[in-house]
């Protein structure tokens, strides 16, 4: 059997929001259920980088595996004229292992990343008009932003990077994108006591959000912690909020839960739930509208199971992609 091969742009162009959103929710339901191969997490670090290897399955509504390896070197534009974060993602038969897709992971990479966000603000952020505060304006700022629009009411952004000229470009490019200003800031501590929902989507490895800046009732998606070095919020935030997580193992491992339990201001059991069981109404979601919730988000592998398989079900349909016979000899 043939297995396609796709491009980042022919990724791109088989990708909308509203249905990755609908995949992952369907991603994080399925794990819940069960019904989901147990997850693998591996990292290699390499001299001026690393690799990220995440791999899942599901069995249902249709058996898929996928494997999706990152590589995520910070010099590349500078050493080579390459991109920071390179990856593919092999889709397979989960019955009898046929390799079906290999895709480039870059755009399903960001996109379910926002659609993860999505989904966690669909059941733990108010729902009444939002501000929001983004921290960390590049590619993926941008996807989240462009998220939470799909699913929240936004009335007003603040925009913070630590480069200012990419706030300012994030504010004139997404202003007229989600129908709202955008104010960029310099100071993130004023934005953020302001703020209904707060983002984090950046490199950092020290808190940048701390327990003092957040209003009561406030939604955090902490987004960019995925190894163990990285670290965005405060550990006296989480341990004052409601956490729930992607993955309770995965982020006790990897995410900014990790280092709330190095600390010895969490233990696992006081982690609300993983989004999944909120999802299925196993554990409850948001009670009043005083709940603190952040929601540590580490990125699931059933994630990119899900999106590749719907970039692969409509290459497909719409005969995009080169097919090549691995097996051929």
């Amino acid at each position: 059997m043939a297995a396609l091969i796709l491009t980042r742009g022919d990724v791109a162009a088989l990708l909308d929001l509203p249905d990755c959103i609908n995949a992952v929710e369907e991603a994080f339901r399925q794990h819940a259920l069960g019904s989901a191969v147990p997850p693998a997490v591996l990292s290699i670090h390499a001299d001026h980088g690393a690799f990220h290897i995440k791999a899942a399955g599901v069995y249902t509504p249709v058996p898929y595996f996928a494997a999706k390896v990152n590589g995520n070197f910070s010099g590349n534009r500078e050493r080579f004229g390459l991109p920071t974060i390179q990856g593919v993602i092999v889709l397979a038969d989960l019955n009898n292992g046929t390799p079906l897709a290999i895709m480039d992971a870059i755009e399903i990479t960001m996109m379910r990343t926002g659609a993860a966000t999505a989904v966690a603000a669909k059941y733990l952020s108010r729902d009444d008009p939002s501000v929001v505060t983004i921290v960390g304006c590049g590619l993926q700022g941008r996807v989240q932003l462009r998220s939470l629009a799909a699913v929240r009411r936004i009335v007003e952004v603040h925009a913070y990077d630590i480069r200012a000229g990419a706030a300012r470009a994030f504010a004139l490019e997404m202003a007229p994108v989600i129908g709202a200003p955008i104010l960029p800031c310099a100071d993130v501590r004023a934005a953020l006591v302001r703020s209904d929902i707060v983002v984090t989507c950046t490199t950092a490895r020290r808190p940048i959000v701390y327990r003092d800046d957040i209003a009561p009732g406030t939604f955090v998606a902490a987004v960019g912690a995925d190894n163990p070095d990285k670290q965005e919020i405060d550990p006296a935030l989480l341990a004052s909020a409601h956490v729930v997580v992607d993955v309770l193992d995965q982020s006790a491992t990897i995410g900014d839960l990790h280092h709330a339990l190095s600390a010895g201001a969490m233990q696992c059991s006081d982690v609300h739930a993983e989004l999944g069981d909120i999802v299925v109404g196993r554990k409850p979601a948001r009670q009043s509208s005083s709940d603190t919730f952040v929601f540590d988000s580490t990125g699931m592998a059933l994630q990119d199971v899900a999106v590749a398989a719907l970039v692969y079900e409509r290459a497909t349909h719409r005969r995009v992609g080169v097919s090549m016979d691995i097996n051929a000899t």
